[in-house]
């Protein structure tokens, strides 16, 4: 449901929003394309968004997305723990339009450039 209703916001935005089912998907799709942006679920079968996130500022590399965490946690330290992951920020579900849209323009402009 968040998923959808995400999907229909970034259009709405006139965003092209690309989809990965799990933590393993959004790591193989930002190996194959440059991505400014990830919303990243902190709760993915497979592979967690923290570890998928681990993994992706591991892998370094010249462009690095703006990750923003998407999470039903909102108890204390949660917000830490998507930073301490590597993620830049973070909005909490359910997914809130205002919200969303404030987490976009808090986007650097080099990381939406590209």
């Amino acid at each position: 449901m968040n998923q959808k209703l995400a999907t229909r916001l970034l259009k709405r935005m006139e965003l092209s929003p690309d989809i990965a089912a799990d933590g393993l998907e959004a790591i193989t799709a930002n190996e194959q394309e440059a991505y400014d942006v990830i919303l990243m679920d902190v709760q993915m079968p497979e592979l967690d968004g923290l570890e998928a996130t681990r993994r992706i500022r591991a892998a370094g590399g010249e462009l690095r997305p703006w990750i923003i965490a998407m999470t039903a946690n909102a108890m204390e330290g949660d917000r830490e723990a998507c930073l301490a992951a590597g993620m830049d920020d973070y909005v909490s579900k359910p997914i809130r339009p205002d919200e969303l849209e404030a987490a976009l323009e808090r986007v650097p402009v080099a990381a939406s450039a590209s």
